[in-house]
């Protein structure tokens, strides 16, 4: 089982939120959480274009191999990875609906919203129903305050924030910006609080991981 990769950041996609890390000469290509891509470094080459020139960085990772394949899911953070295979533990959610939820959730968010019996909130993530989102506190709920304690003991709740100006919205780059956050199941108001300072200018992606890196914060 590959439990780490440490290597420079070869590529990183926010659209499908994967990874390129190159290890030894060698790129793993890692599906990431929202919350990690936030946290990775852009990457770097040498002037002439030909090697990976960037900070090296340890990713968590979880191997799922399956009659079709072998598959790589990265966490930026041990908590992140535990957190992760605590939910696909639980019966109905496989690796993918692992992800969108710990991508729509911090660890810490997810040990809160579980701690509080809300369903509805893990339901938002891309993929998951109430009756999935109802499993996951059912089998979770005492594991969790187990494996976290010092998460469950903070019922800090975040909450919507208002929404952006019309002016931002009229930019194609934050538009389709703003559309992909929403695909990843963050509200609207949250998605129009984390964009509100960024330069409509820039690219797309490079928006959404401004953007990420505000939503996944504590």
């Amino acid at each position: 089982m590959i439990e780490t990769l440490y290597g420079r950041i070869f590529e990183t996609d926010a659209l499908t939120c994967s990874a390129i890390i190159e290890c030894a000469g060698v790129g793993y290509k890692v599906s990431v959480t929202a919350n990690t891509l936030a946290q990775l470094p852009a990457p770097e080459y040498e002037p002439d274009g030909t090697q990976v020139a960037g900070k090296p960085v340890r990713i968590y990772t979880h191997m799922a191999v399956r009659e079709d394949g072998v598959e790589l899911f990265g966490f930026y953070s041990r908590e992140e990875l535990d957190m992760f295979r605590l939910l696909i533990s639980v019966s109905g959610v496989g690796p993918k609906a692992g992800m969108s939820i710990l991508s729509l959730l911090t660890p810490k968010k997810l040990a809160l919203v579980i701690a509080a019996e809300d369903t509805k909130s893990i339901s938002r993530a891309p993929g998951v129903g109430a009756k999935t989102a109802a499993r996951v506190v059912l089998e979770l709920k005492e594991k969790v305050a187990k494996t976290f304690p010092q998460f469950t003991a903070d019922n800090t709740v975040e909450q919507d924030v208002p929404a952006t100006s019309p002016k931002a919205a009229k930019s194609g780059s934050l538009t389709d910006a703003r559309d992909a956050l929403v695909v990843l199941g963050y509200s609207r108001s949250e998605v129009a609080a984390a964009m509100k300072n960024v330069d409509p200018a820039q690219s797309t992606e490079t928006i959404i991981k401004q953007a990420l890196a505000v939503l996944m914060k504590n």
